[in-house]
């Protein structure tokens, strides 16, 4: 009889050992679609900032105009509002296939006897996170509406 319960333990790990890396392949596929920092980082170096790294001493005065600016972003750091909608929209359904495969675990583990329970917590930890992030997203872009 242990060989029975062995092999049944053994097949529920390889059962759910796909289902172990469904969110694990959602995050890379995210982080794939987010563009890169490099065009962030591109002319975001201003004249003074040049200067001092060139030798030349810049005054106190010449810092301190630099954040007395106006506090509109930068052109190169503003996201349109369609890129906004379409990063909202692949973190919802992130979060919905997130949240299918938690009930999913959840009724394998209780129904069926599956020894999936790691494999449950951590989806719903992550499904926790992204509704938590895509709240957060959504409210900072477009509170004001």
């Amino acid at each position: 009889m242990s060989g029975v319960g062995a092999t049944r333990r053994e097949q529920s790990m390889i059962d759910c050992s796909p289902v172990r890396m469904i969110p694990l392949l959602l995050l890379l596929c995210l982080l794939c679609l987010l563009p890169g920092q490099r065009a962030l980082a591109e002319n975001s170096v201003s004249p003074e900032v040049t200067a001092v790294a060139g030798g030349a001493q810049v005054s106190a005065e010449a810092v301190m105009q630099q954040f007395a600016g106006d506090d509109e972003e930068a052109p190169e750091r503003r996201i349109e509002t369609k890129r906004k909608h379409q990063i909202l929209f692949i973190m919802g359904i992130s979060l919905l296939i997130l949240l299918f495969l938690t009930g999913s675990l959840g009724i394998a583990m209780v129904v069926f006897d599956k020894d999936v329970f790691v494999a449950h917590l951590i989806s719903a930890g992550l499904s926790l996170t992204l509704a938590a992030v895509h709240a957060a997203t959504s409210i900072a872009w477009f509170w004001p509406y």
